[in-house]
């Protein structure tokens, strides 16, 4: 487990195939600044916390191990479907997209086919992750009151990363 944030550090560099040289070039530091973050011996400063979270493609949150909320299932009577947000996050390489939509007319652009990514090379990977999601499946449970991060899905291929919330 990822319990500090030196291992956390380490972890991502790693995983984005990155030399402490790389980061500390993408930061704009020492190479050194960066072998003290990962020893622990100092922590890198807050203003660069968001760079630091491009750089790995994930939120500071997770950068900081701050822990997102569980799914939970609320009950009916107090769960309103038309004040629901459907949120769509898309990481890779090439972009970061974000997509908030209201419960309703979400499911009306995804399960109508309004949504064409064909054209786009740069979303191609969220096409991929999306072909891979049973949407309505997705809509059926945010109807019943499931709420928070229902779908997580990597796609090797071109290293996108897909997340379906309902908030």
């Amino acid at each position: 487990m990822l319990d500090t944030l030196d291992e956390r550090i380490t972890y991502y560099r790693k995983k984005c195939g990155l030399t402490q040289e790389d980061l500390a070039e993408k930061c704009s530091v020492t190479p050194q600044a960066v072998s003290k973050w990962e020893n622990a011996i100092t922590s890198p400063d807050i203003s660069l916390l968001p760079r630091l979270s491009e750089v790995f493609g994930i939120s500071c949150d997770e950068l900081l191990g701050v822990k997102k909320a569980e799914t939970v299932a609320v009950s009916k009577s107090d769960f309103d479907p038309s004040r629901a947000i459907l949120k769509i996050r898309v990481i890779s390489d090439e972009a970061k997209v974000s997509i908030n939509l209201p419960l309703e007319i979400a499911k009306l652009a995804l399960t109508s086919g309004a949504v064409d990514l064909s054209g786009s090379d740069s979303l191609k990977g969220l096409k991929s992750a999306l072909e891979s999601i049973d949407l309505d499946r997705v809509i059926a449970l945010a109807n019943v009151g499931v709420m928070g991060k229902l779908v997580e899905v990597e796609v090797s291929e071109d290293n996108t990363k897909v997340e379906i919330w309902v908030e």
